[in-house]
């Protein structure tokens, strides 16, 4: 099918745009919509001057509203966006990361000194693939979350930091967690504000701990994690164990300007 909307013979390109927006707006539909049991559109034509649905039919569900559990795939989480200040006043978006984010994830990546890009992945990375950051920024809302903190600089939106959690099964469901900061935002609350947002979204998943590895010699992480509540274990060699507990989880006071790490 890829091959003929691209083209062949006399026949121009299709307007993809235009096919693509039609699929989103369908998804946004079922979405909305959870009257909606079945939606057929054909046919459904398509050219270089657009789309066009010659035929369509719809089946409702008139029984009881069905919620997000009808859908294969959870939507965007757009409840989840905040906007913050940093301790300098600094303002930042909060909000789950989307596919889009892989250009911007790619750039903090580079951003990153040597040391930083050792404490986040405990080894050597010179650089990320485009396998390797498709997994992280297309995420299943379902069975992990990733935040990201962005900000315009120059007229361009910048990811300054990015923390994630993988939540496990089973009765002890825990959250593994990991973050990581542009340097030029370290010392600004900005680690804070967005492991604390991943700490409360965990608990409201039902997560029992949140717990992840930290090295000993990133004296900033273990500050974080002390000041958050979190309990240290040594597990092998310069490596940390922090666990969160969540159970008796209480909100924590919105951190004082100059105070956060």
């Amino acid at each position: 099918m890829a091959r003929l909307l691209a083209g062949y013979r006399d026949r121009p390109a299709a307007d993809l745009d235009a096919l693509a927006l039609v699929l989103v707006r369908l998804s946004q539909l079922a979405i909305d919509q959870p009257l909606v049991r079945e939606l057929d559109v054909n046919p459904l034509l398509v050219d270089e001057r657009g789309v066009v649905a010659v035929d369509a039919r719809v089946r409702l569900d008139l029984g009881p509203r069905r919620g997000l559990e009808r859908l294969a795939i959870r939507p965007y989480p757009a409840e989840l966006e905040e906007t913050v200040q940093l301790s300098d006043g600094t303002a930042i978006m909060l909000r789950p990361i989307r596919p889009e984010d892989e250009p911007a994830h790619q750039r903090l990546f580079a951003s990153l000194d040597p040391e930083s890009v050792y404490f986040r992945f405990f080894s050597v990375v010179r650089e990320l693939p485009h396998e390797r950051l498709a997994r992280y920024t297309q995420i299943d809302y379902d069975r992990e979350m990733a935040f990201i903190a962005t900000r315009t600089e120059d007229g361009e939106v910048r990811t300054l930091g990015v923390v994630r959690a993988i939540l496990g099964g089973g009765e002890r469901r825990r959250a593994e967690f990991a973050i990581v900061v542009d340097p030029r935002y370290q010392g600004l609350g900005l680690g804070y504000r967005l492991l604390r947002k991943v700490i409360d979204y965990c608990h409201d998943q039902g997560a029992v701990a949140v717990v992840g590895q930290v090295l000993w010699e990133n004296p900033r992480m273990r500050r974080l994690a002390e000041d958050l509540g979190f309990s240290s274990r040594r597990l092998e060699g310069n490596v940390l164990e922090v666990t969160l507990p969540l159970r008796e989880l209480r909100s924590a006071e919105p951190v004082a300007a100059g105070s956060a790490r």
